[in-house]
């Protein structure tokens, strides 16, 4: 089997610059306005539960873009759906701007985030046309810099914005952008020859069941932890939506002639596999993004600032070696690199499953800046592996099935590790508040609190209830920290249990006329 590629295209440096601005802007908007929502929240006179529903409102609706991109792009031209989309995304964020109640912002930013979906999408689709096979890799590392990198950025610059203008500007911002994005897809971006565009019949039941499943997976998962999961009528309802809608959808599109969205790719033994890693990579990757900051600021006392900049050394050592991992990947191919970076990251996660309140930066910058290495060096040669056995009539609709399954993992995520951290506290509160109980430390350690307290004057009963108090918050404090390790570790146990999956990539290899073979 081979997947032909078209010879290198004039102008692709500034093809990419047109592509990745757009990939950018959608990425940025899901992190930039985390900063913001309590300044929103006061302008529109909600609460801080109410507005965050302008953030799931971006997620969902980008997750139910995702898949059907193949499909739009077929239907409509890529080239005209994808600057439909970037016009879409500028005009709903001049909307979101001017917005001052929550049910406009909400509709708006669901606009947005439709329209984002594509520019996450589409991307990889032209980068992976417009570069000859041998740069292959180097395309995949440019997309991978700027969808990874624009999330560590967007807290700071919205926060910046915020504070010197107003919350109104994180959006504003993208108005001559997406302007500049229109005037550059209309010059230098082109259908693909390959393209027939089909008209006529459209998988409306499979589109139906598609976005009832997976908008209420996704649905489920920004709103569960909110309403304490299945203790929630509401959240039972959606979970029930969701597994039905979902593997209705999936019987559907297996068994009509012309599925709203492909899902026989993942018959692709390469694919299939790429996908799956990279759903542990979204997974792995979201959970520690939500992790750490948390832990940082809840128990280290570190301020945004400081969290951020703790922060820094994954995001730096993803920006220098993302475009150099893409030149290895020819050399190496994916099995070396993906396997590689999978041992890299999971050791870098155990390590930090040993963490203590008396940790410093230095303790956090080496796991840090190894896990920044590993995730280069998959997220290249996965996204590189995962479109080299894929048919170039099947590009956008393979990207949009494996960027959804990455961002419905990522919120899979943060949803277990959210879950996990407050059930493995509470029990090791427990644990450790019985221990403390009955052993001769813990009560030689009451013994001299409460002596200390009444050396300042209180009475004895009350300087007992003071006592217990530091006690129980010492004990808070500790089962906070191993339950951070135990979610950490277990982290670190999905990177490896993704090895055997390695050996399923397929590399490629540069044939004649321009063509990439398949090893």
């Amino acid at each position: 089997m081979s997947t032909a590629i078209a010879r290198e295209a004039p102008h692709k440096w500034i093809i990419t610059g047109t592509v990745l601005t757009g990939t950018i802007m959608a990425v940025l908007d899901s992190s930039i306005i985390n900063v913001a929502l309590p300044d929103m929240s006061g302008t529109m006179g909600v609460t801080i539960e109410e507005i965050t529903w302008v953030v799931t409102a971006y997620i969902l609706a980008q997750v139910i873009a995702m898949p059907i991109t193949g499909l739009l792009s077929t239907r409509f031209g890529r080239k005209n759906f994808y600057m439909a989309s970037v016009v879409l995304f500028t005009a709903a964020s001049m909307a979101c701007g001017l917005a001052r109640g929550l049910g406009p912002m909400v509709l708006f930013r669901a606009l947005q985030g439709f329209g984002g979906g594509v520019l996450l999408t589409v991307p990889q689709a032209i980068l992976r046309e417009t570069f000859p096979p041998e740069e292959q890799g180097i395309a995949m590392g440019l997309y991978g810099l700027g969808a990874v990198l624009a999330p560590a950025f967007g807290p700071t610059l919205g926060g910046w914005l915020t504070d010197q203008y107003s919350w109104p500007w994180i959006f504003y911002i993208n108005v001559p952008v997406g302007v500049l994005s229109v005037v550059m897809v209309s010059r230098f971006i082109e259908d693909p020859p390959y393209l027939v565009r089909e008209k006529g019949y459209i998988d409306w039941p499979g589109l139906g069941l598609l976005i009832a499943g997976l908008g209420a997976l996704q649905l489920m998962l920004e709103e569960g932890a909110r309403n304490d999961w299945f203790a929630s009528p509401f959240i039972v309802r959606l979970a029930l939506v969701a597994a039905i809608g979902l593997v209705v959808f999936v019987w559907r599109e297996l068994t009509t002639d012309k599925p709203a969205v492909d899902l026989r790719i993942l018959k692709d033994v390469s694919f299939g596999s790429a996908t799956a890693i990279g759903g542990v990579l979204g997974l792995a990757l979201n959970a520690s993004l939500f992790l750490l900051p948390v832990f940082l600021q809840r128990l280290l006392g570190f301020n945004a600032m400081q969290a951020g900049f703790t922060l820094m050394p994954r995001s730096l050592a993803m920006a220098l070696l993302m475009p150099i991992g893409g030149r290895f990947y020819n050399r190496l191919g994916p099995r070396i690199l993906v396997g590689s970076g999978l041992v890299i990251t999971g050791a870098a996660f155990y390590s930090m499953s040993k963490l203590t309140t008396s940790v410093g930066y230095w303790d956090l910058f080496w796991p840090q800046l190894w896990q920044g290495v590993g995730f280069s060096l998959i997220f290249v040669a996965l996204s590189t592996a995962a479109l080299s056995t894929i048919e170039r009539t099947q590009m956008t609709a393979a990207s949009g099935l494996y960027n959804v399954v990455r961002q419905v993992m990522g919120s899979v995520g943060i949803a277990i590790a959210a879950a996990m951290l407050t059930t493995s506290t509470a029990r090791n509160h427990a644990i450790l508040s019985e221990d403390a109980g009955a052993s001769v430390a813990g009560r030689q350690w009451l013994d001299a609190a409460t002596n200390g307290m009444i050396a300042k004057g209180a009475d004895a009963f009350t300087a007992k209830l003071q006592a217990m108090r530091l006690l129980d918050g010492v004990i808070a404090r500790q089962a906070s920290v191993l339950a951070y390790n135990h979610v950490f570790a277990l982290v670190s146990v999905l990177f490896f249990i993704g090895l055997p999956l390695v050996l399923l990539l397929r590399g490629e290899s540069s044939g004649q006329d321009g063509e990439i073979m398949v090893e």
